[in-house]
C-alpha cells in the first residue's frame, strides 16, 4: 500500500510540476552554444555597458530589482505563474520583468540570483558574470539555460 501511494504522489508531481511551473532550468555546455547565444556575441557580452550590473535598469540598487519590491516578492500571485523548475521537476525560484525590460531570476525566497537585460538572449550573475542563456519556450514562459558554476546561485 505504501508503494501504491509513492507511485501516485511521484505521478502526480509530474503532471502538477508543468501546471504550475513555466520556465525550465537545465544546465549547459557554454563551448555548444552557437555564437549568437553565448558571450562572445556582441549583445551578450559582460563588458557592454547595457549588460552591466551597475547600469539602471540592471541594478540590483533599484527597487524594481529587489526582492523585497512586492511585484519582485514570492508573495506576488502572479510570481507563482513564473515558476523555474529542474529537470526533475523541483521548483528552484521564479522569474519576474521589470519596467525597464529587464528579466530577473529569483530563488524561492526571493534572492535576486540573475538578470537578462533587454536586449540581450544572456543571463548574468548579480556581480556580472555571464550565467547562460534565455530563449522562449513553446505556450509562453522561457527557459533558462545555464552554464554549471551558476547553477549553484539557485
Amino acid at each position: 500500500m505504501r508503494l501504491i501511494h509513492k507511485l501516485l504522489a511521484l505521478i502526480l508531481t509530474l503532471f502538477a510540476a508543468p501546471a504550475l511551473a513555466d520556465a525550465p532550468l537545465f544546465l549547459l555546455d557554454q563551448t555548444r552554444l552557437p555564437f549568437d547565444l553565448g558571450p562572445g556575441a556582441p549583445q551578450n557580452q559582460p563588458a557592454r555597458p547595457s549588460n552591466s550590473p551597475y547600469a539602471a535598469a540592471n541594478s540590483a540598487a533599484s527597487p524594481a530589482n529587489s526582492g523585497t519590491s512586492f511585484a519582485n516578492s514570492p508573495r506576488n500571485t502572479q510570481n507563482e505563474k513564473r515558476v523555474i523548475f529542474t529537470a526533475d521537476g523541483s521548483a528552484v525560484g521564479y522569474y519576474a520583468p521589470n519596467g525597464a525590460g529587464t528579466l530577473n531570476l529569483f530563488t524561492l525566497t526571493g534572492k535576486r540570483v540573475a538578470y537578462r537585460p533587454r536586449g540581450s538572449k544572456s543571463l548574468f550573475s548579480s556581480d556580472g558574470r555571464w550565467c547562460g542563456t534565455v530563449a522562449d519556450a513553446s505556450g509562453g514562459g522561457f527557459a533558462f539555460g545555464i552554464i554549471r558554476a551558476c547553477a549553484g546561485l539557485f
